[in-house]
């Protein structure tokens, strides 16, 4: 079992940076493909980006490709969003998850455990 953790959530303007960390617990963060999805007020949780079990791999929303980046630490079990040229509307909660096995789903229902969620806002 994993249980994750994010934080790095905050409020930004327009054009600005954040970067959100996840810790995940246990031995076997290595053997996760990890993901952030986000959330808005009154929406679906979306997909943002997934990153393969040693990093190799990567997929992201198009709407934030070129803006966002995902990367993991497997020996510090934290895998990370850097997020750049901020817009209002990337404004959600933004929660960390983790699946077993090597493909890169965007279906959040094919993720096993997920994070507590951390508020992200931009403003314009």
């Amino acid at each position: 079992q994993v249980q994750l953790v994010e934080s790095g959530g905050g409020l930004v303007q327009a054009g600005g940076s954040l970067r959100l960390s996840c810790a995940a617990s246990g031995r076997t963060f290595s053997s996760y493909v990890m993901a952030w999805f986000r959330q808005a007020p009154g929406k679906e949780r979306e997909f943002v980006t997934a990153i393969s079990r040693r990093g190799g791999m990567t997929d992201y929303l198009d709407s934030v490709k070129d803006r966002f980046t995902i990367s993991r630490d497997n020996a510090k079990n934290t895998v990370y969003l850097q997020m750049n040229s901020l817009k209002p509307e990337d404004t959600a909660v933004y929660y960390c998850a983790a699946r077993s096995g090597t493909i890169l789903y965007s279906v959040p229902n094919l993720f096993n455990y997920w994070g507590q969620g951390t508020q992200v806002t931009v403003s314009s």
